[in-house]
């Protein structure tokens, strides 16, 4: 039976589900999901990645420890850093790994606190909740939370920030089994600290501008290079001294199937963003290394504490 159990996983045709209907209170409504990302093919800190791997293996072998702490078998990921670092990507990678439907929920398409706790009824077990972009979504003052809309006549949102707690980590949020939610933000220090405690948001995963590790992830994907390459140590000087995301640089090696060529533009590319942050007098912080934490404030990559799955 377990051996059945595993090829019906294996075989499982994930689904991608949005809101529809949002005018009556929204229903989800599903179309296939076939992106090919795996985390293999993630430009990311190899050490940080086999971490949230190795976090996500841990969380879905621990059926009876969840039972016997009394935690509801779930887990919160907050994915937070610039635009194009792959936060999306990371996503559909996890949904892959896990064989794990990924429910796509817009705030500001949910009229209040009841249709958001209906819709939350409503998914199923051994699924990813994803909230992209939420500091765009919200705009929390004095902890009331506006839902900000870009089609305000449509709907008039009224969703409260204890709602919302209460949608992640609240008694409703117990209502199934082996579910993970996850917030994206490009602006983690926007978010109100209540969202981002441990057995709401356990893990923030820091997804960083790109580092050279993480470039030669991308060179093997779209170049087959494998090994070193005369153009690598030059590539690796300016990546320690610009920054750019893993989305920039993708979007040039995609352009030509010769590493000479492709490696060539990358350098020029490079040197360009280099030439502008330096003349725009950006500063360059310390965020080139990627990690993750456990939901208690620190951005350093540590492990997850052995009784903080909640």
């Amino acid at each position: 039976m377990k051996l059945y159990d595993e090829k019906s996983e294996k075989e499982k045709e994930l689904k991608l589900y949005s809101l529809d209907n949002v005018k009556q209170g929204g229903n989800w409504r599903s179309v296939k999901f076939k992106h090919p990302f795996t985390f293999e093919a993630l430009a990311m800190e190899p050490g940080v990645k086999k971490e949230i791997m190795d976090d996500l293996e841990r969380f879905i072998g621990r059926k009876e420890f969840y039972k016997k702490v009394g935690r509801a078998w779930k887990r919160g990921y907050l994915l937070y850093g610039p635009p194009g670092t792959g936060k999306s990507s990371l996503i559909a990678a996890m949904a892959n790994h896990l064989k794990f439907d990924i429910y796509d929920l817009q705030l500001s398409s949910v009229i209040n606190d009841s249709a958001l706790r209906r819709l939350l009824l409503f998914t199923t077990n051994k699924s990813i909740l994803v909230i992209e972009d939420i500091d765009c979504s919200l705009r929390l003052a004095d902890r009331q939370l506006n839902v900000s809309n870009d089609h305000e006549a449509d709907i008039n949102s009224q969703i409260s920030l204890s709602g919302l707690l209460n949608f992640i980590d609240g008694l409703w949020s117990s209502c199934g089994d082996e579910r993970i939610f996850i917030f994206t933000t490009n602006h983690k220090d926007k978010l109100d600290p209540a969202l981002l405690r441990p057995g709401r948001m356990d893990m923030h995963i820091h997804m960083s501008y790109l580092t050279m590790p993480a470039f030669r992830v991308l060179a093997h994907n779209y170049l087959n290079i494998l090994d070193e390459h005369h153009l690598f140590n030059e590539i690796e000087h300016l990546i320690q001294t610009t920054k750019v995301s893993p989305a920039q640089v993708a979007e040039v090696l995609i352009r030509s199937d010769d590493p000479e060529i492709s490696l060539s533009s990358v350098i020029t590319m490079l040197k360009q963003h280099k030439l502008r942050q330096v003349e725009e007098k950006i500063d360059f912080p310390n965020l080139m290394n990627g990690g993750f934490s456990n939901g208690i404030g620190h951005d350093h990559l540590s492990s997850a504490d052995e009784f903080s799955d909640d």
